[in-house]
């Protein structure tokens, strides 16, 4: 019979399944008919035997008693069946009585009997030894003159000393119907109709089962075909049940959660990619172009008079430094996002910091009319931080919020302790952000001002690096803005270990209570 293996591969699961079960059952059928052919055969015999063995002994007392009469002596003793011990008359066939010395005391046994001498010498000898012994002799069945039956020797004791033995022999003739090979046919013939039934019940059950079985691999299939085809939503039912397959169903739901988010952080990615070239190709163009006009117009002698081509030579010049910071821009974005960039570490005093960042940028703001503000206590604890990189935050921040600032505002600087982490900020009076921009602003090349003009707005990567910096140092960046009522940009660092809290540093700004997580 095939096996569940030998299927062939086009072959469904569900027909595999049920060929199995069937396999299985027919297989426990087939067991079941040789096991109760071999176990009624066993039966029989030695039911047979032992009713045999039973009416020897009889004999073989009778026997004893009729030597005891005798004088204890086998001379001129010729016994004959008793028929009265024999339950039915037709069971008896052969009977043999001999003493020690072999002498028969019975009629002899009838000329079928002449094939099995051998057979039967060695019985009565065993029997003369005190055994018993049993067995079947079975003959030529198209020949009837040869006997075909069972027989059985036992010893005739007296005083528990053998005196002689006796054979008795039965054939094979029963009552119609009796026999134990017509027993075994019609045993047979009910254990196949049986399992017939059987057979068609296990078609019918794992039919049933194999459907319950495999509708959860069904929809995995489905599923997974739809994921195949582009269709990264596809979800699995949910299992009514906590097996094997219901444990499958929700890994599989949960494996596509996880493709599905990675598909769509990777389009995301790619827009950004794409977004990404599209803004450098931008900002190069537009320096590039004003090059170009300019170089163009000198070396073609348009502009001929002398202080025209100086400051023509100098428009050229400020171009080309804002290429420049735009490509070192570019290179510390992405040697921070890399991390290939070292920091050096130190306790940071960042009221003298920012101090000095002021100095720096004072000129400007005074030209635009706005004022500037350190309210960081001179005795605020300590940070661990790399100065030269929060200087670079500072003045990212400052000219952030310088270009967003009318004239007559003011920009203030302040930081508080919170925790274990010094929380800095830089606030302003400009024109605010928009709650649609406010999330997008850390993002490289994200500016809230859409003309993307040199005027109102710089590469675009101000705070984003801004954020890498930070991240860098274990700290988080974040933002509060409404339209018309200014920004404010908080940092966080980590203070110096070495650095206690000071009961007298500047608190921080009221906001912070409203800090979102670390980026």
């Amino acid at each position: 019979m095939r096996s569940f293996a030998d299927a062939p591969e086009g072959v469904s699961l569900r027909v595999k399944l049920v060929l199995s079960y069937l396999a299985v059952a027919l297989g426990a059928i087939l067991l079941m008919v040789i096991v109760v052919t071999i176990a009624v055969q066993n039966y029989f015999y030695q039911t047979q035997v032992g009713q045999l063995r039973a009416l020897a002994e009889n004999y073989a007392q009778a026997a004893a008693k009729a030597y005891q009469q005798n004088n204890d002596s086998w001379l001129g003793l010729t016994l004959q069946p008793d028929f009265s011990l024999v339950p039915t008359k037709s069971l008896f066939q052969s009977l043999l009585i001999v003493d020690t010395q072999g002498v028969l005391h019975t009629y002899p046994l009838p000329p079928s009997f002449e094939p099995y001498n051998n057979t039967l010498q060695q019985a009565l000898s065993q029997a003369l030894r005190g055994q018993e012994t049993d067995g079947s002799l079975q003959g030529d069945p198209n020949d009837p003159t040869i006997f075909s039956g069972l027989y059985v020797a036992v010893p005739v004791q007296l005083n528990n000393q053998t005196i002689g033995a006796v054979f008795l022999a039965q054939g094979n003739h029963y009552p119609r119907g009796f026999s134990a090979s017509e027993f075994l046919v019609r045993v047979n013939s009910i254990v196949l109709l049986t399992g017939a039934g059987i057979a068609l019940a296990v078609i019918t059950f794992s039919l049933f089962m194999t459907r319950r079985l495999t509708r959860p691999l069904v929809s995995l299939t489905r599923a997974a075909e739809e994921m195949k085809a582009g269709n990264y939503e596809q979800r699995v039912e949910q299992p009514k049940s906590m097996d094997e397959l219901g444990r499958l169903a929700l890994t599989f739901n949960a494996m596509a959660d996880k493709i599905a988010a990675d598909v769509n952080e990777l389009r995301e990615q790619e827009q950004l990619r794409r977004d990404l070239i599209a803004n450098i190709a931008h900002d190069l163009v537009t320096p590039l172009t004003a090059i170009q006009g300019y170089s163009e117009a000198i070396a073609d002698d348009v502009i001929s008079d002398p202080k025209e081509r100086h400051e023509t030579a100098q428009l050229i010049g400020r171009e080309v430094q804002r290429l420049r910071r735009l490509v070192s821009d570019i290179q510390n974005m992405t040697s921070l996002e890399a991390g290939r960039v070292q920091l050096e570490l130190a306790p940071l005093n960042l009221h003298d910091l920012v101090t000095e960042t002021l100095a720096v940028i004072a000129p400007e703001c005074e030209q635009a009319q706005i004022e500037l503000r350190n309210e960081i206590n001179p005795a605020t604890p300590l940070a661990l931080a790399d100065s030269d990189r929060i200087t670079q935050v500072l003045l990212n921040l400052l000219d952030n919020a310088r270009r967003h600032t009318p004239a007559g505002g003011t920009i203030t600087l302040g930081a508080g302790v919170q925790g274990a982490a010094l929380i800095a900020w830089v606030s302003d009076t400009g024109v605010g952000i928009s709650p649609q921009d406010l999330p997008y602003i850390f993002e490289r090349f994200y500016r809230v001002d859409r003309s993307r003009n040199a005027a109102s707005g710089g590469s675009g990567l101000g705070l984003a690096i801004t954020r890498a910096i930070i991240t860098a140092h274990g700290g988080a960046v974040w933002a509060q803005s409404a339209p018309g009522q200014g920004t404010t940009i908080f940092f966080s660092l980590p203070l110096a270990q070495s650095t206690q809290p000071d009961t007298g540093a500047t608190q921080p700004h009221e906001k912070l209570a409203s800090r979102p997580a670390r980026s």
